[in-house]
């Protein structure tokens, strides 16, 4: 999942846990507890396992602002999940959805609208191939 301050990208992988793809893009309601139940929802339909939050740790490694709100709202999410709610760092995703999706042809008002799931399948595939590798969440 990448947690945006507008939009939620949620992304899925298949059963075996090997390749992640991106689900849908959840506009903010502006009600952070409408939003998770909309989540809660999602992990119910998709029958998830585990939920993986990216975490945008600065380039340098570190927790900024932005690191701290994801951390807070990850929490408050784990409160209404009967899944664990895991983090996993993000760095530069976005912009790698970016330039893939421009690379694809995707104009770039159609990138804005979709470009957050494509980021959560990356923090997805990355924390899976992490996963295979025995490396861990944060």
């Amino acid at each position: 999942m990448d947690l945006g301050s507008k939009r939620i990208g949620i992304a899925t992988s298949d059963a075996t846990g090997l390749l992640a793809s991106p689900l849908t893009v959840l506009d903010r309601s502006g009600d952070r507890k409408r939003d998770h139940k909309r989540i809660a929802d999602l992990v119910v339909e998709e029958e998830a396992v585990a939920v993986v939050v990216g975490l945008p740790v600065d380039l340098s490694g570190k927790n900024g602002i932005a690191a701290q709100h994801v951390l807070a709202e990850t929490e408050q999410l784990a409160t209404v999940l009967d899944v664990p709610v895991l983090t996993y760092d993000e760095r530069m995703t976005s912009a790698t959805a970016n330039r893939q999706l421009a690379d694809l042809g995707v104009s770039s008002k159609k990138r804005r609208t979709t470009v957050d799931k494509y980021a959560a399948a990356i923090i997805l595939q990355s924390y899976l191939d992490a996963q295979r590798m025995g490396k861990g969440t944060q």
